[in-house]
């Protein structure tokens, strides 16, 4: 059975290879600005957000290769006054971000679905809850002078593989998820459908 990435995530990518799960990557051609927009005007919850748009992406790319397991992924960032945060759209986007997780606490969830068929058979949601430290305007500069443009695809604003450690306290929750994606229930089900060797 071939997995199949419906995203062209550098850091996805790299942690099922690192994982060694063997896959293909597919972007996949969806509107997810729109959507999105629709499913937080009607209020849905940061964790169901990120599973309806993973869910989107899996089944997009499974209606192009219904034979393969389609693994769509999410990831959500909710403040701690439950304001959502997009991908920064400008360097000075990013800067605003920054300033308002500064000293404040966020949760992050990252969504798996996995189609088959172009039908949903398995999804796993994780939550992982990041305390960044409060930061100075010249340390926010400095980074976004390192980091800009590389995380302007980043939610939150960092890749905390690299210099975005920089940015907590401390963190919650898994690092796989903190990374994008659930990585360890991930392989527990690729192991149940004979992908991995149990």
């Amino acid at each position: 059975m071939n997995l199949v990435l419906a995203s062209q995530s550098a850091s996805r990518r790299a942690m099922l290879s690192a994982a060694g799960v063997p896959h293909e990557a597919v972007a996949a051609q969806v509107d997810e600005a729109s959507v999105k927009d629709s499913l937080v005007a009607s209020q849905v919850a940061p964790r169901d957000l990120a599973d309806a748009l993973a869910e989107m992406k899996a089944l997009k790319v499974s209606s192009l290769a219904p034979q393969a397991l389609v693994l769509g992924c999410d990831s959500v960032v909710a403040l701690d006054d439950g304001t959502l945060l997009d991908k920064p759209v400008s360097r000075e986007d990013a800067a605003d971000h920054l300033r308002r997780m500064s000293g404040r606490h966020h949760d992050l969830y990252s969504a798996a679905v996995i189609a088959e068929g172009t039908r949903p058979v398995w999804r796993h949601v994780d939550r992982a809850r990041v305390h960044v430290r409060t930061l100075s305007e010249a340390f926010i500069q400095e980074y976004l002078d390192m980091e800009w443009p590389a995380i302007s695809g980043c939610v939150g604003c960092y890749r905390i593989e690299g210099l975005g450690v920089q940015l907590f306290a401390r963190a919650e929750g898994s690092h796989f998820t903190i990374l994008g994606l659930p990585l360890l229930p991930l392989l527990d089900y690729l192991r149940v459908r004979g992908v991995m060797t149990s």
